[in-house]
């Protein structure tokens, strides 16, 4: 079965050749739409609309996924620019989030769907490092605006969970799935 990624992330990319799979990128220019509060469902309906955009053909699988970082019920997406990086960054260190990857898997006779969840415990970090962060290019394509495998990795006092989830992509989850979906 051929596989399809719906997704234009490096991370997810990186992912799903760490895990030995070929595959080629589809993505679809559609426009997310929001019509919930709830960011479980949020995260969801993100990852079923991107894979409702994008045609498959018989004999290939798609896996569309959305991630999201989650403060006190309130989503922070990517970073629009330094001041939102700089909020984000400030809102969060010192705390502990919760990171949602919700996943789409579908072929033309089949839709599989999961949510996976991990939590993020921040250092404190100061205005100075804050500033430091925000101007390299880091933050500024991912949710939350900062990249657990990247510069930001030093003010990771702990997680819980899968460590890909908090990437973009549950890695453990969506390898027992796609060994049975290819089956």
């Amino acid at each position: 079965m051929k596989i399809v990624l719906g997704s234009k992330s490096p991370r997810r990319k990186e992912i799903l050749t760490l895990m030995g799979y070929d595959f080629e990128v589809r993505v679809s220019s559609s426009d997310e739409i929001i019509t919930s509060s709830d960011p479980q469902e949020v995260v969801k309906s993100i990852a079923s609309q991107k894979a409702s955009a994008i045609n498959i053909n018989d004999g290939e699988l798609l896996i569309c996924a959305d991630t999201i970082v989650v403060l006190n019920n309130m989503i922070l997406g990517k970073p629009k620019d330094k001041d939102d990086a700089r909020k984000m960054i400030s809102l969060i260190q010192g705390t502990k989030h919760t990171v949602y990857t919700a996943v789409c898997i579908k072929t033309t006779t089949k839709i599989v769907e999961f949510l996976d969840e991990a939590t993020v415990e921040i250092y404190p970090m100061s205005d100075k490092e804050i500033e430091d962060y925000i101007n390299t290019p880091e933050p500024y394509d991912k949710a939350g605006g900062y990249a657990i495998q990247g510069i930001f990795s030093k003010y990771i006092k702990e997680y819980q969970g899968d460590y890909y989830t908090i990437m973009g992509l549950p890695k453990n989850k969506l390898e027992t799935i796609l060994k049975e979906m290819t089956k």
